[in-house]
């Protein structure tokens, strides 16, 4: 097998999406060399949505269904988790996700949440966990819960201890920073009005943070989300560093609508925790202009380009 320990490993997601059609752009404008990017997918797929302008390696993915933009179908869902499945495989430096269908990807019997659950489920090993981390610069944000309906989350200390630890992980192992700032958002509204609109910050949140504190971690109390952002937002719009180095939010919203109301095309889904560091695009597979050639790839270029530089 070659050796793909150096490249990027880039798949183009569900073959009825924007996912191929974002690939070719951003690639095109990039214009990296060659021997950096291995592309996982299907000369059909790719044909169908452009050209590439280099000439780089293409592992191809069997597909022999008609590639019908905007249609959801088990055979799409299948093509798409199977690439995940080979990009792990050949362990590359970095893995590139293009945007794929939960719906497909269920459809196609394979029950999970998302793609950093595909991740986790290949990659993983002596308990390694993904983590979700949105990235804008130096606007991030963490992830408690992922993809799941908001009345299944549940905060506990361990959840919030164990998560904070390997995000303190990341940030000293590949950012080299020895003791980054992290601003937790409160579950409830106005941080829980000390009991009065809800107990998890008083009952769980608090003491989680205090135990962080113990094992020399730079944590808030649980703040009012609403409020909380609202610096952050400012500094990233003005260009100014963020007040913290990164914010943990309870939930997937509550998380996601600051930095992408903020940042937009140029937010960056990373996961980490894993030994291979994938990134994609924030956005998902919009089927409803697939095949016009009018997805903006500026996420895409985003995620490729937080594996180069």
């Amino acid at each position: 097998m070659n050796n793909y320990s150096e490249k990027i490993a880039i798949t183009t997601g569900d073959p009825n999406g924007i996912g191929a059609e974002i690939t070719i752009k951003a690639l095109n404008l990039l214009n990296l060399p060659p021997r950096e990017i291995v592309i996982i997918s299907n000369s059909k797929v790719l044909n169908t949505y452009g050209k590439l302008e280099n000439n780089y390696e293409i592992i191809d993915i069997d597909y022999q269904e008609k590639v019908e933009p905007g249609v959801i179908s088990a055979s799409a869902g299948d093509f798409a988790f199977r690439a995940i499945e080979k990009a792990c495989e050949i362990k590359p430096k970095f893995i590139v996700t293009a945007p794929t269908s939960k719906e497909a990807m269920h459809l196609a019997e394979h029950k999970f949440n998302g793609q950093t659950e595909v991740l986790e489920h290949f990659l993983a090993h002596n308990g390694q966990k993904a983590e979700m981390l949105f990235v804008s610069k130096d606007f991030r944000v963490l992830l408690l819960t992922r993809h799941c309906a908001l009345k299944e989350v549940n905060i506990t200390q361990e959840l919030l201890i164990e998560k904070t630890e390997r995000l303190r992980s990341y940030f000293q192992n590949k950012l080299f920073m020895k003791k980054p700032s992290f601003a937790l958002c409160a579950l409830n509204p106005h941080a829980g009005e000390h009991g009065i609109i809800g107990r998890e910050e008083e009952e769980v949140m608090i003491p989680a943070v205090e135990a962080l504190r113990k094992r020399g971690i730079n944590i808030t109390n649980p703040l009012p989300a609403d409020t909380l952002f609202i610096s952050g937002v400012q500094n990233y719009l003005k260009g100014e560093k963020s007040p913290y180095d990164c914010y943990i939010a309870c939930y997937h919203d509550q998380g996601l609508i600051p930095i992408k109301a903020a940042a937009s095309e140029k937010t960056v889904n990373m996961t980490i925790g894993l030994d291979i560091i994938r990134t994609s695009p924030s956005h998902g597979t919009a089927f409803g202009i697939a095949g016009k050639n009018i997805a903006n790839p500026e996420s895409m270029i985003e995620a490729i380009k937080a594996c180069v530089y």
